[in-house]
């Protein structure tokens, strides 16, 4: 047995590897959350991947790529919706958040014959990675860093002075539309991590934290990865030694990071 398969047969390391490739990409793109005041936006997707679960045992899609679907969908939809200015968008982005969570979770209570960790979908289940797990993540990171390093430009071009951007002839609805495909990867390969209740918080407490020390937005994205690295790590032992469930205490690690960082800011300036 070589080193490699001995690694990929421990769950622990598994769900690391695991972890480590969502903080990857959460980095970059919770830092366009973060400035783009997207975290709802982000929640509302979230909440539909279960919807996009209950779909993928209706139709026997596979589960990753029923997320991705219903997800863009539901970007799709919100985008129309939006236009029509017959809800305001946070209106809009409750009304999606909660139904679509609602429906598939009556969804899969319809599917008797279908075994379903509730908990699992909802909080994560980091402990049972498998290696088909663990393509999807690391598949889905090289698509999402490839656009992020393709778009990058217009991307940060459209999120600090969009209507200057279309003057300059940047797509900047082409761009939107790219980057809601980009989170839709990122919720399904992320779901095992910290579930579809938790996944704004991956994206968005790590990016926040970065936010006080960043010197630029390159030098944030990086800080944003690190502290995804420190979470995902800092959880994993967490659940080892107080066993206490994994995707939860990735979430909690974030939040003790951002809680340093900031006290360690606000003593320096005082």
């Amino acid at each position: 047995m070589t080193m490699v398969d001995a690694i990929l047969g421990d769950f622990f390391w598994r769900a690391l590897l695991g972890g480590l490739g969502v903080a990857v990409v959460a980095g970059p793109l919770g830092c366009f959350v973060v400035w783009r005041r997207m975290a709802y936006f982000g929640d509302t997707l979230a909440h539909s991947a279960l919807l996009g679960i209950a779909l993928s045992f209706l139709i026997s899609l596979p589960l990753n790529l029923a997320v991705i679907v219903t997800c863009v969908g539901i970007a799709l939809l919100l985008v129309l919706l939006s236009r029509t200015r017959v809800l305001a968008t946070d209106t809009l982005l409750g009304i999606l958040a909660h139904s679509t969570l609602a429906i598939g979770l009556v969804a899969i209570s319809f599917m008797p014959d279908v075994r379903v960790d509730l908990t699992g979908l909802l909080f994560g289940d980091l402990l049972a990675m498998t290696r088909n797990d663990l393509l999807w993540i690391y598949g889905g990171a090289v698509v999402v860093l490839t656009l992020l390093i393709v778009l990058w430009r217009g991307l940060l071009m459209s999120t600090i002075h969009e209507e200057l951007a279309r003057v300059e002839g940047v797509p900047v609805e082409r761009l939107r539309l790219a980057l809601m495909l980009m989170f839709s990867l990122v919720i399904a390969v992320a779901m095992k991590i910290v579930g579809v209740l938790l996944i704004t918080a991956l994206l968005v407490i790590p990016a926040a934290t970065a936010r006080r020390l960043a010197r630029n937005p390159e030098h944030m994205v990086g800080l944003a990865i690190m502290f995804g690295f420190i979470a995902v790590s800092g959880g994993l032992a967490m659940s080892w030694y107080l066993d206490t469930p994994a995707g939860p205490s990735v979430v909690v690690t974030a939040f003790l990071a951002f809680l340093l960082v900031y006290a360690g800011a606000r003593n320096r300036h005082d």
